[in-house]
Parts: C-alpha cells; sequence; structure tokens
C-alpha cells in the first residue's frame, strides 16, 4: 500500500531532495532513514530541530497521495515494539508485590511510549511546529475516513494536541475592530454560523455594543482556535437579523442587560476532539460580568442545524406535533393529511416562509416538534443536535424557541427558520453540567418542558 502510495505521490519530493533520477524506493528510503532520526533523537537540539524543519519541508512539498504516503510510514512502523512490551511486561507481572514492582512498572511505561510520538514532538519544537501538526492532523482526519490503519497516529497526535492545547496555555483576547488586519481577515475566513459580507459588516459586528472574544495559543499568535459574536442589549433576541443588520441603531452598551452569543465558530479542523469551547464562554461571562456590572443574563441566540433532517426521518413526530386544531386550520388551506405530499410540498416551498399567513399555520406545531426534538431526540445516547450537545454541555438550558429566527435561506433550509435561546445562569452551570453528564437530562425552562411533553 505504501509503496503504491509513493509511486503516485512523491515526485516532488525527488527534486526536493536532489533525486530527480532515482526510483521512488529509494526516496521512501530516505523519507524513512530521516523519520528514524528523527526518532531516534540523534545529534544535539540544533541537529534535531534542522532535521525536523527539513522533514516538515519535506512533507508540505508533497502532493495528497505523497503525504498519505509519509503519514502511513509514521503509523506503521513507527509504533511501539511488540518484543520489548512482552519482556517488559512479563517483567512487571513477575516483580508486582516485590520493591522492583515501581520499577518494572517504569520500564513498562517506557516500552509502550510509542516512537510516533517521538517525531510528533520533534515538529512541535520547529518554529510555526505547532501550525504544522495542526494542519497535519487535517490531512490524516481526511485519509482516515478510508485508510483505519492511520487511526494509531490519529490517536496519539490528538492526544499530543489536547495537552500541548490544554486550556491552561491559552489567552482570551478581545478582538476589536483596532486589532491587526491579518486577524480580522481571519475572523471573515473562519466565521461558520452567519457568514460576514463585508467588511462593514465586520465593523458593525465589532461595535461599541458588540463583543467578540477568542482563544489563542503563544504559538499561534494570529490564529484564533474559537471565537464567540456577542451583542449587548436590552432581553432575550428572538431573531438573528436585527443583530446582522448593519443599518440597525447603535445600542447603549451601559443600558444593557443581557449578553446574546449569537455566533460560536471553531476554527482549526485539526483540533477536532480537542475541546475548550466551554472555557471560553465560562471566561467571556466572567469578563463581561467585571466590565459591564449592569449585565444580568448571558444568553446564546442559537440554531438548529439538524432539525429538518431529523423531522425528515421521524414522520411519526411530526404527525404527533399536530393536534386537531392545528389539523382543522390546515385542512382550511386544502391540507388534509398530516404527514402528505401536499403538506411536504407547504414546507418545502420558499413562498411559504415569505406568506404570514401561510407560516402561522405551521408555527404552533412546529415549535411543539422543535421542543420535542431538543429535549427528546438522540444520537447515541446524547442529543441529536450537534449545538445543543455543546450548550447543554457546557452547563445552558434550553430557554426559549424562537419562530422565523433565522430567515435566511440557510435558516429555512437547516430549520424551517426557528432558532433557540440556550441560557447561561452562573448559578447553575455546574449543577446542569453534572446532571446532563451523568443523567443525560435535557435542562429546560417550564415553557419548553410543556411544549415537549404535547408534542
Amino acid at each position: 500500500m505504501v509503496a503504491s502510495l509513493v509511486s503516485r505521490g512523491l515526485d516532488k519530493v525527488r527534486a526536493l531532495v536532489g533525486l530527480d533520477e532515482v526510483p521512488a524506493g529509494k526516496v521512501l528510503d530516505d523519507i524513512r532513514r530521516q523519520l528514524r532520526e528523527c526518532a531516534e533523537g540523534l545529534g544535539g537540539e540544533v541537529s534535531a530541530r534542522t532535521r525536523a524543519a527539513r522533514l516538515a519541508e519535506t512533507y508540505l512539498q508533497l502532493d495528497d497521495a505523497g503525504r498519505h504516503a509519509f503519514l502511513k510510514i509514521i503509523a506503521l512502523e513507527f509504533g511501539p515494539d511488540p518484543a520489548r512490551i512482552d519482556t517488559a511486561h512479563a517483567r512487571y507481572q513477575s516483580a508486582v508485590g516485590t520493591p522492583a514492582q515501581w520499577d518494572a512498572e517504569a520500564e513498562l511505561r517506557a516500552a509502550m511510549r510509542s516512537r510516533r510520538i517521538r517525531i510528533l514532538t520533534q515538529f512541535n519544537a520547529i518554529p510555526q511546529g505547532v501550525k504544522f501538526l495542526v494542519d497535519m492532523r487535517v490531512d490524516l482526519l481526511r485519509y482516515l475516513r478510508d485508510d483505519p490503519e492511520l487511526q494509531a497516529l490519529d490517536r496519539e497526535l490528538q492526544a499530543r494536541l489536547s495537552a500541548w492545547f490544554d486550556i491552561g496555555f491559552l489567552e482570551l483576547e478581545r478582538i476589536t475592530w483596532k486589532s491587526p488586519a491579518a486577524l480580522l481577515e481571519k475572523l471573515v475566513e473562519y466565521e461558520a454560523v452567519h457568514e460576514i459580507r463585508s467588511w462593514q459588516d465586520l465593523k458593525n459586528r465589532l461595535d461599541s455594543d458588540r463583543r467578540c472574544y477568542a482563544f489563542f495559543h503563544p504559538r499561534m499568535p494570529l490564529e484564533p482556535l474559537i471565537f464567540v459574536e456577542v451583542a449587548l442589549q436590552e432581553g432575550l433576541a428572538g431573531s438573528v437579523q436585527p443583530l446582522l443588520d448593519e443599518s440597525a441603531p447603535l445600542q447603549d452598551a451601559g443600558r444593557a442587560n443581557t449578553a446574546i452569543f449569537y455566533s460560536i465558530s471553531n476554527t482549526q479542523v485539526g483540533l477536532r476532539g480537542v475541546s475548550f469551547g466551554n472555557f471560553l464562554l465560562k471566561r467571556v461571562i466572567e469578563d463581561l460580568k467585571r466590565d459591564l456590572p449592569g449585565l444580568r443574563t448571558f444568553a446564546t441566540l442559537s440554531p438548529m442545524p439538524a432539525f429538518r433532517s431529523w423531522a425528515a426521518l421521524h414522520a411519526d413526530e411530526v404527525s404527533a406535533a399536530f393536534d386537531d386544531k392545528d389539523r382543522k386550520r390546515l385542512a382550511g388551506a386544502g391540507i388534509r393529511e398530516v404527514p402528505s405530499p401536499l403538506f411536504q410540498q407547504l414546507l418545502d416551498s420558499p413562498a411559504t416562509w415569505q406568506d404570514p399567513a401561510l407560516a402561522e399555520l405551521l408555527r404552533v406545531p412546529l415549535t411543539r416538534l422543535a421542543a420535542r426534538y431538543l429535549v427528546h431526540a438522540r444520537k447515541a445516547g446524547m442529543p441529536f443536535d450537534p449545538v445543543a450537545r455543546f450548550h447543554l454541555g457546557n452547563g445552558a438550558r434550553v430557554e426559549r424557541l424562537n419562530w422565523l429566527g433565522d430567515t435566511s435561506e440557510k435558516g429555512i433550509l437547516q430549520s424551517w427558520g426557528m432558532m433557540v435561546n440556550y441560557l447561561y445562569d452562573p448559578d447553575a452551570i455546574e449543577n446542569h453540567v453534572e446532571t446532563f453528564a451523568r443523567a443525560g437530562r435535557v435542562a429546560r425552562s417550564a415553557h419548553v418542558g410543556r411544549l415537549a411533553k404535547t408534542a
């Protein structure tokens, strides 16, 4: 497998290492030799960094097949030595209960340490090495879909990144219109919830009645890892369009009693599985409370990105959300069965959401359906909705559902425009985290709870 990848993917490496006329197998041997030297840590610190930098440069010059081959070599050829593990394990078993047990345990632990970790650590030591490893994992995750032999390398790389991106190493910074242009460009590039359409749009999101915070790693100073956009206002927000309206009047931040987190974006695909979003929100709430003592309520205005796709798979749930009154109203519009092809046409037609009378026919039953979806729908034992998993796992509660909270094309396609407020009560966050983790209970307001029961 590796050989076939190499033959298709290492032409650039040949040129890079001055081996244009050398067969692919020789190039493969040269890369393997460099990896072995990295794993063995030959030479001093300067030589190790130079070797790792050369390997990183080699990797970056490869095409996709070549990178796959490179990672495959690390995954398959630089794991722990099974024979050494067997020997160390036998010694440990023999030493249990004796004074030699602890030395035997240390020997077993050393035997199980993979040489892959030594290579990754060498990369981490070079300039831009942290960013290199994060980007390399983006490739690794892609290849992993069809190549399970890379799983061991991915697990080790994720473990290393989790340690290197521990919350204790991260720095919380407020981003303003006066931040470096290169950083502002990153916000535009990485915004994942509500697209930033222009510089004026970005400026609106960074105005005096807004806040934007991000976590940074010291080794990636202009690369936000995750950022949150906040609107300061009076009361909960029920629609995102006014928040994104560049012509909307400026609010007086000093009179605000509510902070609305309306967009949270993870930026680094290579850090998938490395969680720090919950720490971000807690730190932001602390920062806002310190700077704006008048704030009493901290909540999100969140999308429900999987609501419509879930409903498409649960026709019985959709039908149960419509009571006799709802069905009579639909019958007056010529729709006598739920579900039915005609009913589906009503849901799928863009005209429905632009016509207040048609949309009103669906408001109450779809709000019931959304409540049941958030409170009861599960996937692998967790809430079906990914945004719900994030906020509920961080200690929020489902506070309020907002009909036509996002009337953009994306909002209609995801959730028929439905949005949800998750409330972060600083005094209840830890309790909600505990009950959600222990029993999977979805914290919700009394109103949402009643809606979920009637669905």
